[in-house]
């Protein structure tokens, strides 16, 4: 019989899942790729009934799973349910996947000030307020693993969506400290920084939406980051050339194509 190798890494094995925008399209793909017997799910949304549509579905694939409804731009709420949630069960895989997407107003100067507001708590504020309390739970037992659902509009900037750009440039800065001081600890913490996945979110975008994702897709390729706690994932390939563009070529230049660039959104 051979014996195992002493310095095999371990598979990630998650046992408690807690995702949060678990209502959305991305978010129900998460819960049902991770969705198993033995793996119990906690959701969270702003949505009861889809919530409560998706719980069924991961139900039917073996999980226990336990919903929660609420809106993240409550940062006292969201930080409190965190730790009752926890404390029921250590939780081994923390998803920060609610997020919201408004552009400037037809016609309008900048976005409204409410847009701004909840762009900046529930993008930004929510999730590193949440990963910063579970990863000094996870350090505390030396293992566990956050991932922060960006995007690669944190790459540029943009004039009809500065909220939403900023907010996820701000997200992947702190995303990326804080991979760096976790990982003496054991604690993994993956950066995901995806171009159009073909969610409800995009879908209310007036226009092309180029190397569109589906959400299962897009799932899968965030749950295979996490198992190998990459810092960083982007995707499309293509957004990664396109950051690294954005980086050199002169700002004047980017912000006169970016000004002229004609994006409309359906509200929500």
């Amino acid at each position: 019989m051979s014996r195992p190798d002493p310095f095999a890494k371990k598979e990630f094995a998650p046992g408690h899942v807690l995702i949060t925008g678990a209502s959305g399209g991305l978010g129900r793909a998460l819960a049902r790729y991770y969705a198993g017997p033995g793996t119990r799910l906690t959701l969270w949304g702003r949505d009861q009934t889809r919530l409560d549509a998706v719980a069924a579905l991961c139900r039917e694939q073996g999980s226990a799973v336990t919903c929660h409804t609420l809106s993240l731009s409550d940062l006292d709420a969201g930080l409190a349910l965190y730790r009752v949630c926890s404390a029921e069960r250590a939780v081994d895989l923390l998803i920060l996947n609610a997020g919201v997407s408004d552009i400037r107003p037809d016609g309008a100067l900048t976005e409204t000030v409410e847009a701004v507001r909840e762009a900046a708590l529930v993008n930004y504020a929510a999730p590193v307020t949440l990963a910063t309390e579970a990863a000094q739970m996870m350090a505390a037992r030396g293992e566990g693993r956050i991932v922060l659902i960006g995007s690669v509009a944190a790459h540029h900037d943009l004039p009809f969506a500065s909220a939403y750009s900023s907010s996820k440039a701000g997200l992947a800065r702190f995303a990326t400290c804080l991979h760096a001081a976790m990982v003496p600890h054991g604690v993994g913490v993956t950066l995901i920084e995806p171009g159009y996945i073909d969610t409800a979110m995009s879908q209310r975008l007036d226009g092309a939406r180029p190397l569109l994702v589906s959400a299962e897709d897009a799932a899968a390729r965030i749950a295979r980051a996490a198992q190998r706690n990459q810092a960083v994932l982007v995707f499309p390939r293509l957004f990664l050339g396109l950051k690294f563009l954005s980086a050199i070529v002169p700002r004047p230049i980017a912000h006169f194509l970016l000004r002229r660039a004609k994006v409309k959104q359906t509200p929500r």
